[in-house]
C-alpha cells in the first residue's frame, strides 16, 4: 500500500459519492478511491419492506467483489443496510465499515449533549437508538437532541444545492445549547462550511469522520 490503499466505497445512492469523495481528497488524498453505486439496493428494500435474505446476500456479494477487486478496506455509504453489513463483515476479511459507526464513536467519546441534524426523517429512530447503544457500551451520558432540516433534502433533489446548504446552516446556527453538531446524512456534508460560519460549535460529518477511522485502522 505504499501508494496508498485502495478503499470501496459502496452507494445506494448517486447524492453520497460527492460529499465522500470530498472527504477523501482533502483528508486522505493518498488513497485511492473506487465508487461502486448499485441504486437499485434502495428501490428493491422499499418494495420488500424489509431487509431479506436475497439482499443481505447482495451485500455480502458485493463485499466478495471488493475484495477480488485488490480492496484494502470497504466503506459502505448506505445506512439501511445496517444487518446486511455485519453479515458481510462476519464473511468478508478485509475491515468493513457502516456509514455512520465513526461518527457514534467521535460522538459518545465523552459525556455531552449533540444536536443530531437530519435531512430524512426515517433515518432518525435507528440512529437514536445506535447512538444510545454506542454510549452505552462505551459507557458514557450522551443527550442527543434530532432536528429535521425542513425543504433540504428537496431541495438538494431539486438540483439546488447553495438552497440545502443554507437551510442545514440556519438550522446549525440555532443549535445553542449543544457541545457538538452532527450532520446525520453524507449528503449533508457540504454544508459544513457554511454551517460552520453560523456557529463556533463543533460539526461532525459522516465522511470525515469514516476516512479519519479509515486511516487509524489502515495505518
Amino acid at each position: 500500500m505504499k501508494n496508498g490503499p485502495k478503499i470501496y466505497l459502496v452507494h445506494a445512492a448517486d447524492v453520497s459519492i460527492p460529499p465522500v469523495v470530498a472527504s477523501f481528497r482533502a483528508s486522505w488524498p493518498e488513497a485511492k478511491v473506487v465508487n461502486l453505486l448499485e441504486d437499485a439496493l434502495m428501490s428493491d428494500l422499499a418494495a420488500d419492506g424489509k431487509l431479506t435474505d436475497a439482499m443481505i446476500g447482495r451485500i455480502v456479494h458485493i463485499g466478495h467483489y471488493a475484495v477480488k477487486a485488490g480492496a484494502d478496506a470497504i466503506l459502505f455509504c448506505c445506512s439501511a443496510f445496517g444487518p446486511a453489513i455485519d453479515e458481510c463483515r462476519r464473511q468478508v476479511s478485509i475491515p468493513i465499515l457502516k456509514p455512520n459507526e465513526a461518527l457514534y464513536e467521535q460522538l459518545v467519546a465523552k459525556n455531552g449533549t449533540v444536536s443530531l441534524l437530519a435531512t430524512f426523517q426515517p433515518s432518525l429512530p435507528s440512529m437514536l437508538a445506535e447512538i444510545a447503544a454506542c454510549a452505552k457500551e462505551k459507557g458514557t451520558q450522551v443527550n442527543v437532541e434530532p432536528h429535521l432540516v425542513e425543504g433540504a433534502l428537496q431541495a438538494l433533489l431539486d438540483l439546488q444545492p447553495d438552497e440545502h446548504n443554507r437551510l442545514i446552516a440556519e438550522a446549525a446556527a440555532k443549535q445553542e445549547t449543544c457541545d457538538v453538531i452532527a450532520l446525520a446524512q453524507f449528503s449533508m456534508a457540504p454544508a459544513k462550511v457554511l454551517a460552520a460560519t453560523r456557529t463556533a460549535k463543533p460539526i461532525l460529518t459522516t465522511p470525515d469522520s469514516a476516512v479519519e477511522k479509515l486511516k487509524v485502522l489502515l495505518a
